[in-house]
């Protein structure tokens, strides 16, 4: 069991914020260890109803930490300022759903994956799209939410359809429920959930068109850090701390996924 007690949450700097880190922090055992992450995305990062961190990535965290032997601190902010704060020194690490991207490593390294999933649709419900090659007829519009895979994805492999696109990702999923937009392209398990939240109106195409992976944002230059968080993955992942994350938050789509015959996200 996590001492709780060593749990800390900071809260002043909801983006990149420039002068709230510090470059000479210590960074070894017994010092804070500090993750950025975007609460608003269930069940891996969120709040509970006290609107303390909660979900996988946060327990993910907090066994990092332990195992490291130091305390943690979780720095919210939003999507778009993780990478930025972490290569001004500002967090030590990101966990965040962040798909481990070419385009990304330029500026940040990754640790070995810990999930692996892919880019998903969703569609309106009597909507006759049924891939995406459906989406390259003229005249379609898709939405999908800012400084993603799938907006890169849509950018470099759509041009012709026009974008909408939002820092919110349940803004994207109005546009479909609305039919101002003919899809919204995500990753699997937030369609998954999507489409089972907006039934009556929407479904998911879930088997992704795009395969993708997850894992540890780390500052270049840190490969002493990057080697721990390698050992904790392993080890994590030896010891079933993945599928025992799977069990208490993600059964039901865990149990959906495999009866339909697509790999689970975590394994």
């Amino acid at each position: 069991m996590i001492d709780r007690r060593r749990f800390l949450i900071l809260t002043g700097c909801s983006v990149a914020a420039s002068g709230c880190g510090d470059q000479s922090k210590p960074t070894g055992k017994g010092s804070v260890l500090r993750i950025g992450m975007e609460l608003s995305y269930p069940p891996f990062e969120m709040q509970d109803k006290a609107g303390n961190p909660d979900g996988v990535s946060v327990m993910l965290a907090e066994a990092l930490a332990k195992h490291l032997d130091r305390p943690l601190q979780i720095v919210p902010m939003s999507f778009s300022g993780l990478i930025p704060a972490l290569k001004t020194g500002n967090i030590d690490l990101i966990i965040s759903s962040m798909t481990a991207t070419d385009e990304r490593r330029q500026s940040i390294d990754f640790s070995n994956p810990y999930a692996f999933t892919g880019l998903a649709l969703l569609v309106k419900k009597e909507s006759g799209i049924e891939s995406i090659d459906d989406l390259r007829r003229p005249g379609r519009v898709i939405t999908a939410k800012a400084t993603t895979t799938g907006e890169t994805w849509a950018i470099n492999n759509l041009p012709d359809a026009k974008r909408m696109v939002f820092e919110d990702q349940t803004a994207c999923v109005l546009e479909v429920v609305q039919g101002r937009a003919d899809a919204f392209i995500y990753d699997q398990l937030s369609i998954y959930q999507y489409a089972k939240e907006n039934k009556d109106t929407t479904r998911g195409l879930l088997k992704p068109f795009v395969e993708e992976s997850w894992a540890i944002g780390i500052a270049k230059g840190r490969d002493d850090l990057k080697a721990q968080v390698n050992g904790f993955i392993d080890d994590f992942r030896k010891s079933n701390g993945f599928d025992d994350l799977a069990e208490k938050y993600l059964k039901e789509e865990k149990k959906f996924l495999e009866g339909a015959g697509i790999p689970f996200i975590l394994r």
